[in-house]
């Protein structure tokens, strides 16, 4: 009997072994270096090659399609950015009064509405516009006008890079976007003049100053460009607001319903704590 059961067992050992041998292995999975979330946020119009929630690179190449690089979280004029500077651009009012800007534009879907809720407030702002959008939309620069908000240059196609090129180019480029503005409105001032991604350099700054226009930054920035919900924009803006302020608003360059929905929140708050302005057009 003992025999029997050692030869038994010896049996069952083989047969064991034999059936693993035919089951293959599963397969090892592969590190890929990218992570998969469905759910993730997805922003249309994040510049290519910058991750969502960042500030874009300084190599982004931007179209008035692209309006992220306005927030780049820089702070106030004349102050230490992270090794950068502001070359004297404005970030305040230089008064107690609130400024409201809007980036990008004009964009025929949103801009009128931007309008019509400053209109009903009876609130100024100041419109820093892209120059081949004023090219195309010429009704709604002239729009912005007759409501008594002042213009400031945002350069011809949105380059965030420009201030890197030579003087004749950004100069080229100033001049054309102002050409584009006064064709829909001979003889407006335009004395602002707003770097794209608030990337200052000394001969944009320089350039800038030379045609008229005084270089201008901004205070508050609830990176609406981030498309992060009506909720968020209000927040941001009307917890970050003090006297002086300027705030950096989107009225084009995706998707701006969110910052349309988000101005009549703001306005109603801030027009209770301060008195609201367009920038003036003799900041001198």
């Amino acid at each position: 009997m003992g025999i029997v059961t050692l030869v038994v067992a010896a049996l069952l050992g083989s047969a064991y072994v034999l059936g693993r041998s035919l089951v293959p292995d599963p397969p090892q999975r592969q590190a890929t270096g990218v992570t998969s979330n469905a759910d993730g946020p997805y922003y249309a119009d994040q510049p290519s090659g910058d991750e969502p929630g960042e500030p874009p690179s300084a190599s982004s190449s931007a179209g008035p399609t692209e309006a992220g690089q306005d927030g780049t979280g820089q702070k106030g004029a004349g102050q230490d950015t992270g090794g950068e500077r502001l070359f004297g651009a404005h970030a305040t009012t230089g008064t107690p009064r609130v400024a409201l800007t809007f980036d990008d534009g004009p964009d025929p879907r949103y801009t009128p509405q931007v309008l019509a809720t400053l209109r009903e407030f009876d609130v100024k702002a100041t419109f820093c516009v892209v120059g081949e959008n004023a090219q195309d939309h010429p009704d709604l620069i002239q729009a912005i006008v007759a409501d008594g908000h002042s213009l400031c240059n945002h350069s011809w196609h949105h380059d965030v890079t420009l201030g890197t090129r030579s003087a004749e180019t950004i100069r080229t480029d100033l001049l054309r976007t102002n050409d584009a503005i006064r064709a829909a409105v001979p003889g407006a001032p335009i004395v602002w003049y707003r770097q794209p991604g608030g990337a200052w350099t000394l001969p944009v700054v320089s350039v800038a100053q030379q045609l008229g226009m005084t270089p201008l930054h901004w205070s508050v920035d609830p990176s609406d460009w981030q498309v992060p919900g009506a909720s968020k924009i209000t927040a941001a803006v009307v917890t970050q607001v003090e006297p002086g302020s300027v705030v950096l608003m989107h009225d084009a360059g995706g998707d701006r319903q969110g910052t349309v929905d988000a101005l009549r929140q703001i306005l109603s708050n801030l027009t209770e704590r301060f008195e609201l302005e367009a920038l003036p057009t003799d900041p001198t």
